[in-house]
């Protein structure tokens, strides 16, 4: 018994460091030290699992499971609300679901009936333009968009407008300069989908050994990340794994 109250009581201390150091409200310290063992699972339900990897996980997996069951309940809601109040964040929500519908050309009129006014140099409104402009095969419209974009607002989403331009500039058959785009971004985008689409491209052009030293170093540098960043970009590095093997 001394033991297990010694571990009791070493849980106790965590949780109650844990509390102080992310500036929880001090009456934590009661609960967590006043209920040795109901304090804590109460502590971890309400501040800690909200803000953790399996809650985001959970909630997650219920988004899709939703979505499996009723795939066009978000699109429906979208549409209603543009209907109840024809704002530019409602019209821009709806563009954003009919993105995931691949409704690209009526997202595409959606955000551009959102570029006026105020909103006219709305970076996140353009940045959305560009990549339904190129989902609706429109490359050249959406390289001008992303161009534009780029000199106006240098700063926002960088790597994310490079990976436009990259793509666009790739679709319009302008296949050096989209190569010069993606060999920045398979050292600077934030996860593999730069690196695989610049050893994809590097390949399609016949440099099939650089292509392949592009593929290894996205699986070397994926063992060194946390789990979770492997989960996240399992789709790429399995892309990464079969382009070795063709």
């Amino acid at each position: 018994m001394p033991v297990l109250g010694g571990i009791v009581l070493a849980i106790q201390l965590c949780f109650a460091y844990h509390a102080l150091k992310t500036r929880r409200a001090y009456w934590w310290l009661f609960v967590i030290m006043g209920f040795p063992v109901m304090g804590c699972v109460l502590y971890y339900f309400v501040e800690v699992f909200p803000t953790s990897r399996e809650s985001r996980s959970a909630k997650k997996a219920v988004r899709a499971i939703a979505r499996a069951i009723d795939p066009d309940k978000d699109l429906r809601a979208a549409v209603a609300d543009v209907e109840a109040c024809g704002s530019v964040d409602n019209r821009v929500r709806l563009a954003r679901e009919c993105m995931e519908h691949r409704m690209y050309d009526d997202a595409a009129a959606l955000y551009r009936s959102c570029l006026a006014g105020v909103h006219e140099a709305d970076p996140d409104i353009r940045h959305g333009l560009g990549r339904a402009l190129l989902e609706s095969g429109k490359p050249e419209d959406a390289l001008a968009v992303a161009q534009k974009l780029r000199v106006s607002h240098p700063t926002f989403r960088s790597a994310e407008v490079g990976l436009l331009v990259a793509r666009a500039l790739e679709a319009a058959h302008r296949l050096d300069e989209a190569l010069a785009e993606l060999k920045l971004l398979a050292d600077t985008y934030p996860g593999e989908e730069g690196r695989w689409r610049y050893g994809a491209l590097l390949q399609h052009l016949g440099r099939a050994d650089d292509a392949q030293e592009v593929f290894r170093r996205m699986l070397r540098n994926a063992e060194r990340q946390p789990s979770h960043y492997r989960d996240a970009q399992r789709g790429w590095l399995d892309l990464a794994r079969e382009s070795m093997q063709a």
